[in-house]
């Protein structure tokens, strides 16, 4: 996008619908703790009457505020892939189910605005601690009114490092040899069951380093501009350009910490 006033006043207004369109999601599933019923999509992957709540919530704030728009969320199917001219929101209303359902404080919405592929805006809230991780490109990112800014640890043995395993994960797994891999040289290893706060905590300085393997759009769009914003670093396992459709996000790091991590994991 061409960085004009015109832009910037889009940039504005689209930070700030997903700023409110988080901090909406958010109002929902605290209203729905302890109150919801539970599905299963599979054997580890629940979806609860919040996630649906959550995101009908955000979606008609969004469609009231911006009609034009398209939108892709995690509890609706996503067809064909809008025109590249056009902005695409992408939603987690409830990054985190797993540990919603079972009381653990850990959640999040995730609010991000794509046009032809690239994050442009994004917000990630935490309800239950009232931080607002927002940003949007070229703007810089912001927790509340704070600068984010990662962090300045440059050596693995020094870092906290957190990981997002598959739901499921077999015994000869490359994925669980990469964890540990990192497990034996970070400092500790965090396993969240969030990676939308995951890559805020990155974008913050709280992490040092966030890898995952095939994580949705909706689960990493916005958490990875806010780490790029940050001035982190974000590839894919190969060391290539973050995609948003393409599900290939790997690695979010600084930028001393990053070509070590990426050289340690195994390369499908």
């Amino acid at each position: 996008m061409p960085r004009t006033p015109l832009a910037d006043q889009l940039l504005e207004e689209l930070l700030e619908t997903a700023q409110l369109a988080a901090r909406t999601g958010g109002a929902v599933l605290l209203h729905w703790r302890g109150r919801f019923e539970i599905t299963e999509k599979g054997p580890a992957d629940l979806v609860t009457d919040a996630d649906h709540a959550s995101q009908h919530a955000i979606q008609r704030l969004l469609e009231e505020r911006r009609p034009q728009d398209a939108f892709v969320g995690e509890e609706s199917p996503r067809g064909a892939s809008p025109p590249a001219d056009t902005v695409c929101w992408v939603v987690d209303p409830l990054d985190g189910t797993t540990n919603y359902v079972h009381g653990f404080p850990c959640f999040a919405t995730s609010v991000a605005a794509v046009i032809g592929g690239r994050v442009v805006a994004g917000a990630i809230y935490d309800p239950l601690r009232d931080e607002l991780f927002s940003g949007a490109e070229g703007l810089g990112g912001t927790l509340n009114r704070e600068r984010l800014r990662v962090s300045q640890r440059t050596q693995i043995a020094e870092s906290l490092v957190a990981v997002s395993l598959p739901p499921e994960v077999s015994a000869g797994s490359p994925d669980l040899a990469d964890f540990v891999w990192i497990a034996h040289r970070a400092r500790a290893v965090r396993r969240t069951g969030s990676a939308a706060l995951n890559l805020a905590y990155v974008a913050a300085g709280r992490l040092d380093a966030h890898w995952a393997h095939l994580i949705h759009p909706w689960d990493s769009a916005a958490g990875v501009l806010l780490v790029q914003e940050a001035g982190g670093v974000v590839t894919a396992r190969h060391g290539g350009p973050y995609e948003v459709w393409q599900g290939n996000y790997a690695v979010a790091a600084t930028q001393a910490l990053h070509e070590e991590l990426l050289a340690g994991l195994h390369k499908p």
